[in-house]
């Protein structure tokens, strides 16, 4: 934020009334409003930069103390797991081990298949006359660029580029948006 920015925002800062009043009747005074509007951003701008600087200062010393926590999680879950492993051959039916102060589970999942290569699998599914499981869909984007609104009988319907109305697309009534730029 540059001096004349900080001008900006002190001018306006001890006058509440005129915020809650003005309002922008010409060229000047949308001119006033886009300098307080750059000031504000600006403002806003160095705010967010210390807040992510601090962020990250505190984002590293979270991972630093983090760290070796984790490991030693990681030393303890290994030592409940092998110790849980070896109950479960000898029992098959302890699948849950239980203390006041926390509990192992052995969940045991069948062997399944994985896709690994989608263009070998989908080959393969093609070779083998297996079409069920193609899934058929319609490219939204493309054909979006095709089509046209019109009005026909009164009101709107979008056609094909062959003029046939197209069903199942409906027609999204035009709206104006608007966006505000600060330089």
């Amino acid at each position: 934020m540059n001096v004349l920015q900080e001008f900006e925002l002190q001018e306006i800062e001890n006058q509440e009334e005129l915020k809650q009043r003005f309002q922008i009747t010409g060229i000047d005074s949308l001119n006033w409003a886009f300098r307080k509007l750059s000031a504000y951003k600006a403002k806003a701008a160095e705010v967010e930069q210390l807040a992510q600087a601090e962020r990250e200062r505190i984002d590293r010393w979270e991972e630093e103390q983090k760290k070796s926590i984790q490991q030693n999680i990681e030393f303890f879950e290994q030592l409940i797991q092998e110790y849980h492993a070896k109950v479960l051959q000898e029992d098959p039916k302890a699948k849950t081990l239980s203390t006041p102060y926390g509990k192992s589970k052995a969940r045991k999942t069948k062997a399944q298949p994985e896709k690994a290569d989608e263009n070998l699998l989908l080959q393969h599914v093609k070779e083998n006359g297996m079409t069920e499981f193609i899934k058929e869909s319609v490219k939204w984007g493309d054909l979006k660029k095709t089509l046209k609104v019109v009005e026909a009988n009164g009101r709107q319907v979008v056609v094909d580029e062959n003029g046939q109305v197209v069903p199942g697309v409906v027609v999204k009534p035009e709206t104006i948006t608007f966006g505000v730029e600060v330089e």
